[in-house]
């Protein structure tokens, strides 16, 4: 199987330029700049590798930077934004900041010539964000197009096949990134579309069977969709060896628990333990309202439930965990910022009990978990359901969690996917929920005053949940909403939409 290394050097859309590459059918993977030598990358026989974006200079002796030797290895290499940069300064060119003259958002690209270029127009859109630009390509490279402030938005040594972008061709505000992204990958390093979801089903199938053949495997299903898949890859790999533990800690949404034991128990025959926990999350909760806190603590909470599940069933091996590659990145791994921890990333207690963690699915996007899910003969419904966060309903309730407000959180929920499904803005929204605020407000019920909380409603648009736009959701579904929210769930006076876009907000609230 031919391979693409990303070789990340911390920029925002590094698994996306994965992403990217895997939508070809060329497997990618993300590997930290400073966690592979050139000597690894040569043996590993990647048949190409891109050089992510990052938010330094490459001037500053404190930014990533990679031994130059890289560009001799004989290795396509594709440099995008500050990767670009970085493959100019590695070869003696020059970088110079033009505060005055940055670009960010979109720009009409000049293209001059090019191999990345082929079947693409003279003048398209594309996706800037730089402040630093290549002033002087290095001896030996072209420049192949141009903005109207940055005299080097391209280049390429075809003789090296080495090739520099500053611009982001993986995102979709650049109209003909997939095209260049293309070119890159089958003209330039020759890949075969050979990587398919259904070879990594079969693949992982054949390789746990072995991998944990006569052990214990204990796996958190929590009803979503990320371990869901893994619950069923690792049933049809190992049986009843592995034990899935539903930690129902409360914070699901209406029913939810109910339907996940049904599916999984009557459908597939999956070995599993419904462990209620409700209680207890609820007591460690108790006067906690900073974000990350109540993150850390349901986590803590969630291995303190394996723990006392694994010692009830005796001796267990494995424990297995249904991470996903946006998980990894955004609880810091390798070069990117923390945006907020994942209970299911990291943070383990070392007197855990267990010899071994797996993760099957730690490299994979949601859309490619999702076609396992297809692929494996999960139902539809839940292979399609919205993402739910590890901590469930505590993200969407701010400030202290309270029983009261995790009634409201699910009644208001199940309203809003109700309503969303009558009339059609499930189709236009790619997640939606409600968020229970920490506000109260005055109002008016009947004759009387009240005091209730205030709550928001939250739709996005998103094709790769990198990017989300606020869903314009028609306003007489939304008053309709709001009637029955107000009417119905008691305790709420008062909803609000929320209209921020990813970036600046996250889609989550906490």
């Amino acid at each position: 199987m031919d391979k693409i290394l990303v070789l990340d050097f911390g920029g925002q859309y590094n698994q996306l330029i994965a992403r990217r590459v895997r939508s070809l059918n060329v497997y990618a993977e993300i590997i930290n700049f400073d966690k592979i030598t050139c000597e690894e990358i040569k043996e590993k026989g990647y048949k190409g590798i891109i050089f992510t974006g990052g938010p330094n200079s490459v001037y500053d002796e404190s930014s990533p930077h990679y031994s130059p030797d890289i560009l001799n290895l004989g290795i396509p290499i594709l440099g995008i934004c500050y990767g670009h940069q970085l493959m100019a300064y590695m070869a003696k060119g020059t970088i110079e900041s033009a505060k005055d003259q940055s670009e960010y958002g979109k720009t009409l690209l000049e293209v001059k010539n090019g191999t990345i270029f082929e079947g693409v127009p003279k003048e398209s859109i594309v996706w800037m964000s730089h402040t630093d630009y290549v002033s002087k390509v290095p001896d030996g490279f072209t420049v192949t197009a141009v903005t109207s402030v940055c005299p080097c938005a391209a280049m390429e040594n075809k003789s090296k096949n080495l090739y520099g972008v500053q611009f982001h061709p993986e995102v979709t505000h650049s109209e003909y990134g997939m095209k260049m992204l293309s070119n890159f990958i089958f003209n330039v390093c020759k890949c075969k579309a050979d990587w398919k979801m259904d070879d990594f089903a079969k693949t992982s199938i054949e390789k746990y069977k072995k991998e944990l053949a006569g052990k214990k495997v204990l796996l958190a299903l929590s009803g979503g969709v990320d371990s869901s898949v893994l619950a069923l890859l690792l049933h049809k790999a190992i049986g009843k060896n592995l034990v899935c533990v539903f930690v129902d800690h409360g914070l699901l949404r209406k029913n939810e628990g109910d339907y996940v034991e049904k599916v999984f128990k009557e459908k597939f025959d999956v070995n599993l333990i419904r462990a209620n926990a409700q209680d207890k999350f609820l007591t460690k909760l108790k006067g906690v309202t900073e974000p990350e806190q109540k993150r850390k603590i349901i986590g803590s909470e969630f291995i303190e439930v394996f723990r006392e599940e694994a010692k009830k069933m005796g001796e267990i091996d494995v424990l297995s965990q249904g991470t996903i590659y946006p998980d990894v990145i955004e609880s810091g791994k390798g070069s990117s910022a923390v945006i907020k921890s994942h209970h299911n990333v990291g943070g383990l207690p070392k007197d855990i009990g267990f010899k071994e963690i797996v993760e099957p699915l730690r490299d994979l996007f949601k859309d490619e978990v999702r076609a396992i899910g297809l692929e494996l003969g999960l139902p539809e419904e839940l292979v399609y359901r919205q993402p739910f966060p590890g901590p469930g309903l505590a993200v969407r309730i701010i400030g202290e969690i309270t029983a009261e407000k995790i009634k409201i959180a699910q009644d208001s929920d199940a309203i809003l996917r109700e309503e969303f499904i009558k009339h059609g803005i499930d189709k236009m929204a790619n997640q939606y929920f409600t968020v229970v605020t920490d506000t109260h407000s005055v109002g008016v019920m009947g004759d009387a005053r009240t005091y209730g909380y205030t709550l928001s409603l939250r739709a996005v648009t998103t094709d790769d949940f990198m990017t989300a736009t606020w869903t314009r959701v028609p306003f007489d579904v939304l008053e309709i909403i709001s009637s029955r929210i107000t009417n119905e769930v008691k305790g709420v006076n008062r909803v609000v939409y929320d209209i921020t876009s990813k970036p600046p907000a996250t889609v989550e609230w906490e």
